[in-house]
């Protein structure tokens, strides 16, 4: 029955131009194809950069990111209660006020407690900024996916460098399918494929940000776009977006590492380079360069088939998430336009403060009863400067884009 299915599966009328088979792109004459089982080689390689990955990150990044002068929060812990635990870990982390009344009459607590315990227990799950800093640090400052990203860009730039199609890509399709494969192009894009495996492995335990579903969405449609590229031997244009994407991505990584550290002149000058970089690469040069030539250029002399249309539709999903990340990093540039200096990371999630717990206690006291009927408390803080305070202390302890 799976033979069955691999076969039909791989129909060349599915992958291929009209008129042209599988058989026209076997090995011979000393002249090598692409062949879909070579993409299967990037699964172990995956699990090796994982095993990389993770000893980086003990052995370098958290170091590093201790040396660098990143601190984690100290939190205060939920104390032990059965009832409430239970609660939080089957009926949601956030209950109503009716729900905590209840929980609160349950447990012998006041609303308040209940609140505040809801509160400490929900920033417990949260991951500490050193794990953050662990996803994206390296030697001597670099992050683990900035020092892939660059690698791989730098990589990606000096096999592509003397290749006509970077400059021209409507070279892409100059005696297609019948191109030839390099062997320096399929190690750079075998390990890309195999990084990008890697992070569809680690997603479940990486730090989930607001765009937890589009990453996932983004990591699928590269590795599929990657499988069939390679196997229909589209080599050419798949390496052109790779490489245009690597363009953005490692200053992108560099500007979250930076962001943990006290440097916030030089996160704020990586973020407008890599905000110009981002729109020039994914706004403009892909629709006008990729888009283009895949879907006018690529056809030829040849009719559409059933490949044609997968390749655009998925190129056309990448750009509608180039889109929806466009949008997210207008208004952090919006925000740092009015406010010169860089806001909190929007995708992700804020770090509720014990202050507001504090203020909470401060708020719940009862006045004092004078003689002539008024009431005297606490004399009032200023607010203002409060509010800077903890503005500046969030800021310092988000993460950016």
């Amino acid at each position: 029955m799976l033979s069955s299915f691999n076969e039909w599966l791989w129909q060349h009328r599915f992958w291929l131009p009209p008129n042209v088979t599988w058989a026209e792109l076997e090995d011979r004459d000393g002249r090598v194809y692409p062949h879909p089982q070579d993409m299967l080689a990037a699964l172990p390689l995956a699990l090796v950069l994982l095993a990389m990955r993770l000893a980086f990150e003990r052995f370098i990044g958290l170091p590093l990111s201790r040396w660098l002068g990143v601190r984690d929060q100290t939190r205060r812990q939920a104390k032990p209660n059965a009832t409430l635990e239970k609660h939080f870990l089957t009926e949601g982390h956030r209950p109503k006020e009716p729900q905590l009344s209840l929980l609160a009459a349950r447990c012998g607590l006041t609303l308040r407690q209940t609140q505040r315990w809801f509160r400490r227990r929900r920033k417990q799950d949260r991951p500490q900024l050193t794990k953050k800093f662990c996803e994206a640090s390296s030697l001597p400052i670099h992050s683990w996916r900035f020092l892939f990203y660059l690698s791989s860009f730098v990589g990606g730039l000096s096999v592509l460098y003397h290749e006509s199609w970077l400059w021209a890509p409507v070279m892409c399709w100059e005696n297609y399918p019948n191109q030839t494969l390099k062997p320096s192009l399929y190690w750079w894009y075998l390990l890309e494929l195999a990084f990008y495996l890697s992070l569809l492995i680690r997603l479940p335990f990486d730090v989930k940000r607001k765009d937890f579903k589009e990453q996932v969405i983004h990591h699928f449609v590269v590795v599929i776009l990657m499988t069939f590229s390679y196997s229909a031997n589209l080599l050419r244009i798949g390496s052109l977006v790779l490489l245009l994407h690597d363009s953005a991505d490692y200053l992108l990584e560099a500007c979250k590492m930076v962001n943990y550290t006290q440097y916030q002149h030089v996160c704020d000058a990586l973020f407008l380079i890599f905000s110009l970089v981002f729109f020039y690469t994914r706004l403009v040069l892909f629709p006008t360069q990729i888009l283009y030539t895949t879907y006018y250029e690529s056809l030829g002399n040849r009719g559409p088939f059933f490949g044609y249309y997968f390749c655009n539709g998925l190129l056309m999903l990448l750009q509608l998430l180039h889109v929806f990340w466009s949008c997210l990093i207008l208004r952090m540039l919006c925000s740092f336009i009015k406010k010169g200096q860089m806001e909190k990371d929007i995708r992700s999630d804020v770090e509720e403060s014990d202050s507001s717990e504090e203020e909470e206690e401060a708020g719940a006291q009862e006045p004092l009863q004078l003689k002539n009927g008024a009431a005297r408390g606490p004399r009032p803080a200023p607010t203002d400067g409060l509010r800077s305070r903890v503005a500046g202390r969030l800021t310092r302890h988000t993460t950016a884009t």
